[in-house]
């Protein structure tokens, strides 16, 4: 069983961000290239390293050129700012093996900033509530069931996206829960996470992350879009009350899904 990263990037001038994450088995890497400055690192594509750059932008973009990229073992998700444990590989084969039957498995990472969370000590199936705190980092998936159910990240969603920064992720899994297949979690950590670094992941909340929220919660459930978004608005109150209002976030992701909603059926 072949373990794949699916690396996501963007300007990368040679091939050293390997060395970095610490990425010694089979990868496909996705550069996509903005800077006008300078030349991207020639293609590679052979057995253990696909190198792809290419002139696009978009996080989910590169997600869905990865998959299309990659062989049909179990892929990692996986961004340039991370650092994965020396026997990650091991790790992932073994907990597939243990859950011969998941097509997805949610795994943990370590980190001891801005970005802790706690997921539970005890293996068990997700569903969709299950889900909703997956980070896309923490996502393995069998290539094959994913190409074979014609699952692909929602390119409207997701950092570099000119429409919603967030959520593509969840949007990603409930899909998956849709079309039939088994989503598995392991409380087994791959990697860390240096949150001393520059990330795009989410720093706070204001009125443009209430606006995505709601639009990310009507592509996830066009049937319970308005639980998810009022669950979303108790849960989180005590961390966003000094930024914005109860009824400010509210309305903000309403107007979120109305965008949605119009720019699905334009």
């Amino acid at each position: 069983m072949d373990i794949e990263m699916l690396v996501s990037t963007m300007n990368q001038t040679n091939y050293d961000l390997l060395k970095r994450m610490n990425i010694k088995n089979k990868a496909v890497v996705i550069n996509q290239f903005t800077n006008d400055k300078s030349k991207p690192p020639k293609k590679i594509d052979n057995e253990t390293l696909k190198f792809i750059s290419v002139y696009e932008k978009g996080l989910s973009k590169s997600r869905n050129t990865a998959i299309e990229n990659a062989d049909n073992g179990i892929g990692i998700i996986c961004d340039d700012d991370l650092y994965y444990y020396d026997d990650v590989t091991d790790r992932v084969r073994t907990a597939y093996q243990k859950n011969k039957d998941a097509d997805i498995i949610i795994f943990r990472y370590d980190t001891d900033g801005r970005h802790k969370k706690s997921f539970g000590g005890e293996a068990k199936r997700l569903g969709y509530l299950g889900t909703m705190k997956v980070s896309s980092v923490q996502v393995t998936f069998k290539i094959k069931s994913i190409k074979e159910k014609d699952i692909r990240f929602n390119e409207l969603f997701g950092t570099g996206s000119s429409h919603y920064q967030c959520g593509e992720e969840n949007i990603f899994l409930f899909e998956c829960l849709k079309k039939g297949l088994k989503i598995y979690f392991e409380p087994i950590s791959i990697l860390s996470i240096d949150d001393n670094d520059e990330s795009t992941w989410f720093n706070g909340f204001d009125d443009k992350s209430f606006f995505d929220r709601g639009a990310v919660f009507t592509a996830m459930s066009g049937r319970f879009y308005h639980f998810l978004i009022w669950q979303f608005a108790i849960r989180k109150y005590k961390i966003y009350r000094h930024d914005i209002g109860f009824m400010g976030a509210i309305k903000n992701m309403y107007k979120g899904h109305k965008d949605y909603l119009n720019m699905t059926h334009q």
